[in-house]
Parts: structure tokens; C-alpha cells; sequence
């Protein structure tokens, strides 16, 4: 998981266990508005705002119909900056503002990500906080490092935000439970209705500290998907979107965490009651185990994927797609230095008796010991893959052909005086090919193909250059 933005994981630790009077902010830089923009503002009055009126605790409204939460007290800050004046647009629910908005009821939404669908209507300022979204299962699901990997699971999430359009788009293989808020969403997981659901990260603390929700679990982060949270603004107002922008450009993080912190406490009135501190001390420091615990795994899962996706399962060399992608970037380097490199396929003679004499068990091992071979006898800098079945590839930066048949003839003679355990030695045949002006990967592949072939039928064991 990446850190923590906009709270530090010891502003909410800090927060969890007390409380404290709001000191006064940072003083604010000068914002300097062109002429243009003062006319603006003397005409405009107050400017329309529609909020999520349920999604603590970056915003709500409250009962007595008033807006609170960390996005509350960032954009008031904002507005008092640039002289703004605010007026609440009243909705119940998230839709009912989405739609406020679309319809012009309202010139700006407080706080939300920028989508593609949004920008249909909106503008939006630079973000004004940052917090990454996780995944949220019961305990006993199983750790997740990739949605993609997942099929026909149902993930609940609120309708309208962003992180549903996104899923509905990037994981079409997960069934998708749209909700009314995100509590429904959470007790659909809870209840084992839903397998999963997507929350902000401070959402998730928050909401499993003051509802104990605590056969809920961090199940994995999309890094892709963090909330980097903006003013949006109508698109007819590009004023207003300007002298808002100037605004967020005055905050400091100092100025987020402290707006953050006040919102994720716990109040701790004289007579402290010790049993609480502790429970909520245990709770928090469990969630911040957690963060840490998944931020590790994450990272050593996210490096074994990475390892295992372009590696060859029995050989350990590079596979096919690794190949593909450091042949491109060869071409692409020839094309923009008018670098030389070449291109080595070999293709094992007569390996199917192999496995049909001795089993494809030692036919594996030949299949190792040649991939072996080839690791101990190549420069660091050449890069050695299986390109399929019993062929392996060869990529030679900064080789032309001459260099590359000299390669090649190495290899043969070496593989030829190998003996193998059981099967005893084995020849292989070498097609070689180096980059011409104008070349793509596929032609410098083509030609080394034709050269093997060549070498096939001219009897085996021998390396033929193109």
C-alpha cells in the first residue's frame, strides 16, 4: 500500500486516542486574483454548493442541516481565501447531488474524484486531499494482490462514485451490487452478501473503529484507484474554477493533516474511562498493524508477480512475453542511437524422440541443463528466453552479425560436447539475424526463422546467419 496522503499513519493513531482544541491554521499566502476575476466575485453572490450529505468523515450533512467533515472545513478554508461566499444546496443522498449538479442547481460539488463521465459537465481544481481506496472483505477471504485475477465475485459499492464507474469499466468479470450509501455497502461484506467492497482508507479505519466492525479485514489496495479528491466546478464557470484553483494552491499539508485529524478522534471527557482508551488504543493499533502488515505483503506479492510474469515456469529464463517486449525496445533503441544488435533462435534437432524415447520428465531436464548453458555462456547483457517448446532466444545488444555467428557457433559447439544425464548429447540449430535500417521486431524474428530453417534442412547441428 502506498503512504498514507493527507494523514500520517501517527496523526491517526494521535486521533484515535484523543482529542484537542483546533489551533489556528497556517497564515495563508496571498492570493492574487485578476481584475477579471474581482469583477466576477463582486457580482456573483454566494455560489451553490452540492455535497454527499452521507460520507463520514470527509462530509455529511448533519442534523441541524449544517455541512461538516474534513471536505467541509478544507473548501470553507478555500473559499474564505479567495472570498467566497458558500450556500448549501440540500440533497438526501449522493444521486440526488450528482444530478443537482448536472442540472446547473448548483455551481460546485465540494468533494469528489474527476472522471471521464464528469467531465461531461464539470471542471475540476487541482486535488485538494489524497487518500488511497482498499479493498475490504470478512477475515476469512483471501488475500487479493490483483482484482483481475477474480471472477464472478460480487463487489457492493455505492452508485454514482467513482470507484464503481471505474470497476464496472476495468473488471467487467466481477459482479457489481450497487448500494445507497457506503454503510449499506459495508454490511452487505459484513453479512457475507457481498465478498467485497472498495472504501477509502480513512473511511475504513474510521468506519471499523466506531462500528467494531471487526470481522471485516484489509484485503489488498488499487493504487490506481486513489481518491485524489477535487472541487468540481460547472462548466460555464471557468472563473469560478480559476479562482477556486488559486485557493487549494494555498493549503499545506500541515493544513490537511490538522483539518483530518479533527474529524477521526475519539473524545475523551474528564473521568476518563481507561477501559475505552485502551480498547481504542488496541483497535487502532490493529488497524495501523494491518496497514503495515498488507503494505509489505503487497509490495512482495506485487514483485513476485511482476517476477513471474515474464518468466519461463520450467526454465527460470525469460518467456515469451519478455522477449517480445526486449525486442521492441531494441529496435526502438536502433531506430533512435543507430545502435547494431542481432538475434539468435535455436531450436533443439530431433527433440521429440527425446521425449518419446526417455518421457518428457528428462525431456524437462534437457530443456533446464540447455537453459543453463545458455545463462553461463551469454554477456550479462544479452538477454536469453525460451521462445517456445524447445526454442530459446537470444537478444545481442550492441552486436552486428558477425559477432552474433561467432556467438552462435559457441553455443552449438558447447551444447554439442554437453552430456546430458541419460539422453547423452544433444545438437541444437542456429538461425541468426541482425537489425537493418527500417527493421521491425517481426522482420529481424522472420529472418532468424528463415535461417534456422535453413539449417534444418541443410542437415542440423550448424548455425546459418540471414
Amino acid at each position: 500500500m502506498r503512504r498514507f496522503s493527507g494523514l500520517g499513519p501517527f496523526l491517526l493513531l494521535l486521533g484515535f486516542l484523543c482529542s484537542f482544541p483546533g489551533r489556528p491554521l497556517l497564515a495563508a499566502p496571498a492570493v492574487v486574483l485578476s481584475p477579471e476575476e474581482q469583477a466576477y466575485l463582486a457580482r456573483l453572490g454566494s455560489v451553490r454548493m452540492c455535497v454527499d450529505p452521507d460520507w463520514v468523515p470527509f462530509e455529511r450533512i448533519n442534523q441541524e442541516g449544517r455541512h461538516e467533515g474534513i471536505a467541509a472545513d478544507l473548501v470553507q478554508l478555500v473559499a474564505a481565501r479567495v472570498g467566497l461566499r458558500l450556500e448549501l444546496y440540500p440533497v438526501h443522498n449522493w444521486e440526488e447531488s450528482l444530478a443537482a449538479s448536472r442540472a446547473g442547481r448548483c455551481q460546485i460539488m465540494s468533494f469528489l474524484n474527476q472522471t471521464p463521465e464528469r467531465d461531461a459537465w464539470l471542471d475540476f481544481t487541482q486535488p485538494i486531499f489524497s487518500d488511497p481506496n482498499v479493498i475490504i472483505t470478512r477475515e476469512e477471504h483471501d488475500f487479493i494482490p490483483d482484482l483481475s485475477r477474480l471472477r464472478g465475485q460480487r463487489v457492493a459499492l455505492p452508485r454514482g462514485t467513482m470507484v464503481a464507474e471505474r470497476v464496472r469499466r476495468d473488471y467487467p468479470e466481477l459482479q457489481v451490487l450497487p448500494t445507497a450509501s457506503e454503510e449499506e455497502s459495508v454490511a452487505l461484506v459484513s453479512r457475507r452478501e457481498a465478498d467485497m467492497t472498495v472504501r477509502s482508507l480513512i473511511v475504513a479505519a474510521y468506519a471499523i473503529r466506531k462500528e467494531g466492525l471487526f470481522n471485516l479485514k484489509i484485503a489488498g489496495q488499487i493504487p490506481e484507484y486513489t481518491n485524489q479528491l477535487r472541487i468540481g466546478v460547472l462548466k460555464e464557470e471557468p472563473l469560478l474554477r480559476s479562482i477556486l484553483d488559486k485557493g487549494v494552491a494555498t493549503l499545506t499539508q500541515a493544513e490537511r493533516d490538522e483539518i483530518a485529524s479533527r474529524h477521526v478522534v475519539v473524545q475523551v471527557q474528564r473521568g476518563i474511562d481507561y477501559r475505552l482508551v485502551w480498547q481504542v488504543l488496541g483497535g487502532a493499533l490493529l488497524v495501523l498493524a494491518l496497514v503495515y502488515y498488507w503494505n509489505r505483503k503487497l509490495r512482495r506479492l506485487n514483485r513476485e508477480l511482476a517476477r513471474l510474469s515474464v518468466t519461463d515456469r520450467l526454465t527460470g529464463l525469460y518467456n515469451r512475453l519478455k522477449l517480445d517486449e526486449a525486442l521492441e525496445g531494441e529496435v526502438q533503441r536502433a531506430l533512435r542511437f543507430d545502435q547494431p544488435f542481432s538475434l539468435i533462435i535455436l531450436d533443439l534437432d530431433h527433440f521429440k524422440g527425446v521425449n518419446d524415447d526417455y518421457g518428457h520428465q528428462l525431456g524437462d531436464q534437457v530443456l533446464i541443463h540447455l537453459a543453463r548453458l545458455l545463462q553461463d555462456n551469454t554477456r550479462e547483457t544479452d538477454v536469453v528466453g525460451r521462445w517456445g517448446g524447445e526454442e530459446f532466444m537470444v537478444i545481442c545488444p550492441h552486436t552486428a552479425l558477425d559477432g552474433a555467428l561467432s556467438l552462435a557457433e559457441k553455443l552449438r559447439l558447447l551444447l554439442q560436447e554437453c552430456a546430458f544425464p541419460v539422453v547423452g548429447p544433444r545438437t541444437a540449430s542456429f538461425g541468426v539475424s541482425a537489425y537493418r535500417a527500417g527493421d521491425q521486431a517481426r522482420d529481424l524474428v522472420a529472418r532468424a526463422d528463415a535461417a534456422l530453417y535453413a539449417a534444418k534442412h541443410q542437415g542440423r547441428n550448424r548455425v546459418e546467419g540471414s
